[in-house]
């Protein structure tokens, strides 16, 4: 299965693991995600993807949690564990200069009440799939040092 997109997943270092995710102007809560660029590799697009769409520049990759098909318009998904550098805020907005230079909403939300009636359904569906393979690989655990 070769992802077309890639996905960053971040994960707060608070106790109580929570997972970034925004607010589109026009498409709802979801994760940072985006098409991998011919030649580049899906951990490098997460990277990419990350920056663009958050302003996050200092993250690296913690894991590769694998790849998950969306069902949706024939993507598969790879889902990169991204580790950012140095505190980030409970919530900011990052202005894209693609994507139509929309406003993006961050925010992080409870890995234990995530707001799926917010998301569109492929992304409640990519939540789910994540929360498993989270857990799955022990990446739910207490996650402060």
């Amino acid at each position: 299965m070769l992802p077309d997109k890639a996905c960053s997943v971040v994960l707060s270092t608070s106790r109580f693991p929570r997972i970034l995710l925004f607010r589109h102007p026009q498409a709802g809560v979801q994760l940072v995600k985006g098409t991998i660029e011919k030649g580049e590799t899906p951990s490098r697009a997460a990277l990419r993807e990350l920056a663009e769409e958050s302003g996050i520049c200092t993250a690296t990759i913690e894991d590769d949690l694998g790849c998950w098909d969306s069902g949706h318009h024939g993507q598969i998904w790879s889902f990169q564990l991204c580790q950012a550098v140095g505190p980030l805020c409970e919530q900011w907005s990052h202005q894209t200069l693609d994507d139509h230079g929309h406003l993006f909403e961050f925010f992080w939300a409870s890995l234990d009440h995530l707001p799926y009636d917010d998301c569109h359904p492929v992304f409640r569906r990519a939540l789910v799939f994540l929360c498993e393979v989270l857990e799955a690989r022990g990446h739910l655990m207490d996650r402060h040092p």
